[in-house]
């Protein structure tokens, strides 16, 4: 019978894909069986959140069941989405991360490669909704030799381009999932979020997203807040899942919102470019306003963003009159202000 419960969900997860998207959280419901066979009792006590399941002595053994590119002929640079089959033996939570361990050997010492971490970019259910898959979203990463003219394959990143390379039936080997930084706080659904991203550090939020608004889980049919996604990019064919946050906000205007920052193709205030700071400081009212009332912040992408958000935060707090350390001392305290940066 439970076999039957999941090919049911997962059957209706598909159908939906092609139906006209719900409109409300009441409409969805009557549409889809209740999405519930991998929560927590309630569901929203994190005292059973798995965490390295599977270390490096001992890792785990995934296979890829699909890769595809998702960035436009004009990205800077390659980002694929690849779905890994855990056969539900390395379940996870919203906010974690997978390690992988690329096969070889490193040629500076002649031992095994060391684990790359990636956040996790989908529910604890999978993109098919079987609670047997997990999906990651890679930037293939190259190094461009200008004294070459060409790429420099010897500088080329080992896992993210094995990752990028590989073919259905590909094996990983896997450590995790590990972390707790970048959970949902779901035991008060009118938290309001708000989600900072470069580049492929939006995989948590489609996660968060997803969970939210898009299955039909108890923390989707509970959420009362605002969730609040801010992305940066180089320019719109780098955008990422662009499809589904645009849907998310069509059908749940109250509850999400989407904003971008478009370094290539936007200007800042001051007539610069537009990078995630810029666009975060056009709001900068509204997101003190929220974290004052108890909105938890996340930040998830390259670390260099993090100087640039820092120094907006601290410019703004001064405009304010408000002891910016006393400020991020408090946030730290209650816990609403949540980093994972590479």
């Amino acid at each position: 019978m439970i076999y039957k419960a999941l090919a049911f969900a997962a059957m209706v997860a598909s159908a939906s894909a092609f139906a006209p998207a719900a409109r409300t959280r009441a409409s969805r419901a009557a549409r889809m069986s209740l999405q519930d066979f991998l929560e927590a009792e309630p569901y929203w006590d994190q005292s059973t959140i798995p965490v390295n399941t599977y270390k490096t002595k001992s890792p785990f053994i995934g296979k890829v069941t699909s890769v595809k590119r998702i960035v436009g002929e004009n990205a800077t640079g390659e980002t694929c989405h690849i779905v890994i089959d855990h056969q539900g033996k390395m379940p996870y939570w919203e906010g974690q991360s997978y390690g992988v361990i690329p096969p070889g050997t490193n040629p500076k010492n002649g031992k095994p490669h060391s684990v790359r971490l990636y956040s996790i970019a989908s529910t604890r259910y999978g993109d098919d909704m079987t609670g047997n898959t997990g999906s990651l979203c890679v930037r293939r990463a190259v190094y461009w030799d200008p004294e070459m003219g060409a790429e420099d394959p010897a500088k080329k990143g080992i896992c993210s381009n094995f990752l990028c390379d590989a073919t259905p039936g590909t094996e990983l080997t896997m450590t995790g999932p590990s972390g707790k930084v970048m959970l949902i706080p779901e035991e008060n659904p009118e938290t309001d979020l708000i989600m900072v991203a470069t580049g492929t550090g939006i995989a948590p939020y489609r996660g968060f997203i997803r969970r939210l608004f898009t299955e039909n889980t108890p923390a989707a049919a509970a959420y009362k807040g605002q969730a609040w996604l801010f992305l940066g990019v180089a320019n719109s064919d780098s955008l990422l899942y662009d499809d589904e946050f645009s849907t998310v906000l069509k059908n749940y205007p109250e509850n999400f919102k989407y904003d971008l920052a478009l370094s290539r193709e936007q200007t800042n205030a001051k007539g610069g470019k537009m990078y995630i700071q810029d666009k975060m400081e056009e709001y900068a009212d509204e997101i003190f306003a929220k974290l004052d009332s108890g909105a938890h912040i996340y930040f998830c992408g390259l670390k260099g963003m993090m100087p640039g958000i820092q120094s907006m935060l601290e410019s703004v707090a001064a405009k304010k009159k408000i002891d910016y350390e006393q400020w991020m001392k408090k946030l730290k305290g209650n816990k609403q202000w949540h980093v994972e940066v590479y």
